[in-house]
């Protein structure tokens, strides 16, 4: 049995014999027709019903149809008046600071009356600052005591320079050669001749593979070598020419660098001697200024107190080698047992024998006594720096092993962003032990990406069939600098 339900209907037209034509409101389909004695008195096309519909297989059919409800029609509602008034716009002007005769405190002055206790005074009831015997928070007020008072501030001298050469004499290099010898030397810039050779195995282990006849190395290898001195020299003028411009200012890292360097080129014209000397004598010019500036530097740091950083610098000299004179040493030396007092905080202690540790005076610092309170951290501290600091370790009552290997100075974790950790803390590695060392990550090898170019290079190259002289390859020994170790510092270090 078909079931009615109830939807809204929009009539669409009225025809000449009394019926009306419908259909679902906002849709298509539903549609069909209604008689006219259905639909309500003054109802007119457009306008949209609930209707009763019901619906089966022959189509649908309108029940019922009920008008549509009057909208209810608000009364009583206020009327605005509109003002008579003229209208005044409304202006603000603030006053400028101290205009109250330099008192900047909000709200207007009060007149003091008679009988207003002046401020200052306090009667007789009252107690003063001083006097509280609890905080804000419900605990027992203690007063903050500071060991010392922080040094005054040194000025820091400007960051020395790095190169940053450009392929002046390279570019022109390379502009001369053949365009298939090009990617060849390239490949020498960035590995020598073993890089060369290694992309040739790669290609011809491809070859191999894909059923291809290999390619013969030797002529490839004896171009690579031929080129090999002439791009060493115009690297390294590249180097020397941007070095020359900041001669008084740069790192003498890479400036040792590129003396070091120009002992190892080959067939060297003229020019490139006389820019070689010039280099030999930047250098020593620039570690005699250095060497003034540390020896200075670690002076400076003395005289204001602080100590810790003296005995940094005094164990960073800008050249290997370089004697520490002996009354500056003992300068920093009386620095150093002044601090390391017997009421001195454990950091405190930490804090300069870790620096001490590892500085030109680490024999000569010998406090006179062990301090009043030895935490757990200072204890590690002096056993981990005993192969360096024997005297220490003896004050303190511990044994050295003659065995043991000199520890190195502890470096802050790189992805430790946060506040510095204390010494003790760093004195354990990772697997709890005592004084262990990370081990550091090497250049990444060079895959067979960096190789893919000479790879492509190789079957535009033809082999050379005459034998050509080849140069010695030059062996270049790495620059070995020290690296650069952050120390931790504890919370006395931060004072200073």
């Amino acid at each position: 049995m078909p079931m009615s339900r109830r939807i809204e209907i929009e009539l669409t037209s009225k025809r000449p014999d009394g019926t009306w034509t419908w259909r679902a409101a906002g849709a298509r389909e539903p549609r069909g027709e209604v008689v006219d004695s259905v639909v309500p008195a003054g109802a007119n096309v457009n306008d949209i019903m609930r209707a009763d519909v019901e619906t089966d297989l022959d189509g649908s059919r309108v029940l019922s149809i009920t008008p549509p409800k009057a909208k209810n029609v608000r009364t009583g509602l206020l009327e605005i008046l509109p003002s008579t008034r003229a209208f005044e716009p409304v202006t603000q002007q603030l006053a400028k600071k101290g205009s109250r005769g330099g008192d900047d405190r909000k709200g207007p002055r009060r007149e003091r009356k008679d009988g207003d206790k002046p401020r200052g005074e306090r009667k007789d009831g009252d107690r003063s600052r001083g006097d509280r015997k609890e905080g804000a928070d419900g605990r027992p007020d203690r007063p903050r005591r500071q060991f010392f008072d922080a040094p005054p501030e040194l000025p820091q001298r400007p960051k020395a320079k790095r190169i940053r050469p450009l392929r002046v004499n390279v570019d022109a290099v390379l502009a001369e050669l053949p365009e298939a010898h090009r990617t060849i030397a390239e490949t020498v810039l960035n590995g020598g001749v073993p890089a060369v050779r290694a992309a040739i195995e790669e290609q011809n282990r491809l070859a191999v593979a894909a059923g291809k006849e290999k390619v013969p190395a030797e002529g490839l290898l004896q171009i690579a070598e031929q080129l090999l001195p002439r791009l060493r020299v115009a690297e390294w003028r590249d180097k020397a020419i941007s070095a020359e411009s900041i001669i008084h200012d740069i790192d003498l890292r890479d400036l040792r660098s590129i003396v070091v360097t120009a002992d190892q080129l080959v067939a060297i014209d003229e020019e490139t001697r006389a820019l070689v000397a010039k280099m030999k004598q930047g250098l020593v010019i620039r570690q005699e200024t250095e060497t003034k500036n540390w020896l200075d530097d670690v002076a400076a740091a003395t005289s204001v107190g602080r100590v810790v950083r003296a005995l940094r610098l005094s164990s960073q000299p800008p050249k290997a080698g370089v004697p520490f004179p002996a009354p500056l040493a003992a300068q920093v030396v009386a620095a150093t047992v002044a601090g390391l007092t017997t009421d001195a905080p454990s950091e405190r202690w930490i804090a300069l024998l870790e620096a001490a540790a590892f500085s030109p005076v680490h024999a000569k610092v010998l406090p006179a006594a062990v301090p009043t309170v030895i935490s757990e951290d200072l204890t590690k501290t002096v056993t981990r720096l005993g192969p360096l600091m024997p005297q220490i370790a003896a004050l303190f009552g511990i044994a050295v092993d003659p065995k043991a290997r000199p520890p190195r100075p502890l470096q802050v974790p790189r992805g430790d962003k946060g506040p510095h950790k204390r010494a003790g803390e760093l004195n354990k590695s990772a697997d709890g032990k005592p004084g262990a060392d990370k081990p550091r990550r090497g250049p990444k090898p060079q895959g067979a990406d960096s190789q893919k170019p000479v790879a492509d290079a190789v079957a535009k190259v033809p082999e050379s069939t005459e034998p050509a002289a080849s140069a010695p390859e030059p062996v270049v020994e790495p620059v070995v600098e020290a690296p650069v170790v952050i120390e931790a510092e504890s919370p006395a270090e931060q004072a200073e």
